[in-house]
């Protein structure tokens, strides 16, 4: 291992001296692990062997969200993107069944909570996507039982991710300079574009994936990806595929949604013969469309699943319902 070269790596992401001891100490026992299991330089793990170490973690109680960054960073660092992908997907929203259970508490009540979770264990980090599938499943259809689809639709849409608002500051800042919703969104637009035109260029990842020419022109032809489109106060928007240059080029109707799904724990239920999540659970990725506007307004919002691959559409497309006066 470039022992040297990591820390280095690490201290430019202004690591702590601490988190770098760490970081290098959890992927020389990754690095061991793959040359134990596999023979072959960490350079050319595949994500099985990933996951399969991710299990490890969670046996030896390691499983912090500490060593599954430092285990994205190391991926990224010898250039294995199966490695950074693996990791990145265990940590991606690995609070929401969680978040659900604290929501369903305050909103219903420690009882009703301990009844719809009854069977239900809120998993630690690092088990699998299918795990977390069959879980979030479960969860949602017995909340739904419970309170009844409305209800649960409206208790998920407050959101499960923790997404605090300082984190969209720099949306706000962005927003009073361009003066105005229209000229935001257009800006908006133009550096997305010209985000995934360098993630091209240089051959790296947007979050999960790389991106293509057809990518980036698929993006371009429609709008509501690209920017969002307004419509009064009614701001319609969709998701980049999670996975889009395997999703333009599939034919398969039940891969294309998989590669679309961005949710890990909704995604795998997709690929899997057994029934998927429910599509009320696609409230949540509403509330992850409506956050930034609820920070550049100061103020609550609404916003809807219009269109799900949960439900069998082509894609995801949401409506956030901007204040009656904006401009």
């Amino acid at each position: 291992m470039d022992r040297a070269g990591f820390r280095a790596y690490l201290v430019a992401r202004k690591a702590s001296e601490e988190a770098i001891e760490r970081a290098v100490a959890v992927a020389e026992r990754f690095e061991s692990y793959v040359r134990k299991t596999l023979g072959v330089p960490v350079d050319q793990a595949p994500a099985d062997t990933a996951r399969a170490f991710s299990h490890e973690l969670v046996k030896s109680g390691d499983n912090t969200y500490d060593n599954y960054l430092a285990l994205a960073r190391f991926g990224r660092f010898v250039r294995n993107h199966a490695v950074l992908v693996a990791m990145l997907e265990i940590l991606d929203g690995h609070e929401a069944l969680g978040n659900l259970y604290d929501k369903v508490g305050d909103e219903l009540g420690d009882a009703a909570r301990d009844r719809v979770f009854a069977v239900i264990d809120v998993p630690p980090l690092g088990v699998s996507n299918l795990q977390r599938s069959r879980l979030m499943r479960q969860a949602v259809e017995r909340l739904e039982t419970a309170v009844g689809h409305e209800r649960c639709a409206r208790l998920i849409g407050q959101g499960l991710r923790d997404l605090p608002d300082e984190g969209y500051a720099e949306e706000r800042r962005r927003f009073e300079e361009a003066g105005g919703i229209d000229e935001y969104l257009r800006r908006k637009g133009d550096r997305f574009v010209a985000e995934l035109q360098g993630i091209r260029d240089q051959g790296a990842l947007y979050f999960s994936q790389p991106i293509t020419d057809e990518v980036i022109a698929y993006v371009e032809a429609h709008p509501e990806i690209r920017q969002g489109v307004r419509v009064g106060n009614v701001l319609y928007e969709a998701k980049i595929p999670y996975m889009a240059r395997e999703h333009l080029e599939e034919t398969d109707v039940q891969l294309r949604a998989t590669y679309y799904c961005h949710c890990p724990w909704a995604r795998e239920s997709l690929r899997q013969d057994e029934a998927k999540v429910s599509a009320t659970f696609c409230n949540c990725s509403a509330a992850f469309h409506k956050k930034p506007y609820e920070v550049i307004f100061g103020r609550k919002l609404e916003a809807e699943v219009l269109e799900t691959v949960l439900a069998g559409d082509p894609w995801c497309r949401f409506a956030v319902h901007l204040p009656e006066d904006v401009a």
